[in-house]
């Protein structure tokens, strides 16, 4: 990689944000595409959020990504966010256009295209129901509405968050029925008519499982998505494959979410393939 004095910037806040995969696949996408630009990682404390936003201009970054624990607090630093990323509450990417700061939310657009391109599901008339009631629910939530579902749960060990969570976008996605579960196995009776069941929480990355889950009254057919990834799979993902059902992880969801980035910065999609092809060879090469 060559960098000149017409190289453009782009980059991830994030704390920590030394694990993060995104310079891998968005270098290699910058490069496919014959793009002069560059991708960095930017440790951003919280406590300096807001002079981190403020040097885009003054650096003239391009544009960044923004990652935990930034997506909610730094919306209140930017000339305009958009109105889905208003939706949600969070903002994952900032473009710099000409010294305005724009916010969007490229999460659920990922998630969309991974469910798409890694278990072949569309929600338009299906039924899901979301494990965890955070940030990444939210994103989850106004995707697979606006999709077209027909119906979603949302599912928490607090299920005063599922039920607070359910509640505030109902109004907002008025045209899909919500509703709201603890994770107590008896509790989670739709799980025998659901389409497809997503991990939204970060239980998973350590090794941890879903004990509550009742598999034996599981809809067979249904797909299962874990927004966790490993190197190894997660053991949502190798309950639901013992037993037959199609699962992926977030990989792909990561790449997408990138590949939506990318063609905000640039004007133009990458590579189709290329940051997902770069994350797999990651895993595969460790």
């Amino acid at each position: 990689m060559i960098v000149r004095g017409t190289t453009r910037i782009f980059g991830i806040f994030g704390d920590p944000v030394a694990h993060s995969l995104s310079p891998l696949m968005q270098n290699e996408a910058l490069s496919r595409a014959g793009i002069d630009g560059i991708y960095v990682p930017f440790h951003v404390a919280p406590a300096v959020l807001e002079q981190a936003v403020a040097s885009l201009r003054a650096l003239d970054i391009a544009g960044v990504n923004v990652t935990i624990p930034h997506k909610e607090a730094v919306c209140q630093y930017l000339d305009f966010v958009d109105p889905e990323a208003q939706l949600i509450g969070a903002v994952n990417t900032i473009v710099n256009r000409d010294g305005v700061l724009c916010g969007y939310n490229t999460d659920g657009k990922g998630l969309l295209r991974s469910l798409a391109e890694d278990l072949e599901f569309t929600p338009r008339g299906k039924r899901v129901l979301l494990l965890g009631a955070g940030g990444a629910c939210r994103a989850a939530l106004v995707a697979l509405a606006r999709g077209g579902a027909a119906w979603i749960g949302i599912a928490n060990r607090t299920p005063a968050r599922a039920a607070a969570l359910a509640e505030e976008f109902r109004t907002s996605l008025g045209g899909t029925p919500l509703a709201s579960f603890s994770l107590a196995a008896e509790d989670l009776c739709a799980l025998a008519e659901i389409d497809l069941l997503v991990n939204t929480s970060a239980l998973g990355l350590k090794g941890e499982s879903f004990p509550e889950l009742p598999w034996s009254s599981f809809n067979p057919g249904a797909r299962v998505y874990d927004m966790v990834y490993t190197r190894s799979g997660t053991p949502l993902l190798h309950a639901a494959r013992d037993r037959g059902n199609s699962a992926a992880d977030g990989l792909g969801m990561l790449a997408g979410q990138g590949e939506e980035s990318f063609a905000l910065w640039t004007g133009t999609p990458p590579p189709s393939g290329v940051m997902k092809g770069r994350l797999l060879a990651e895993f595969t090469e460790r």
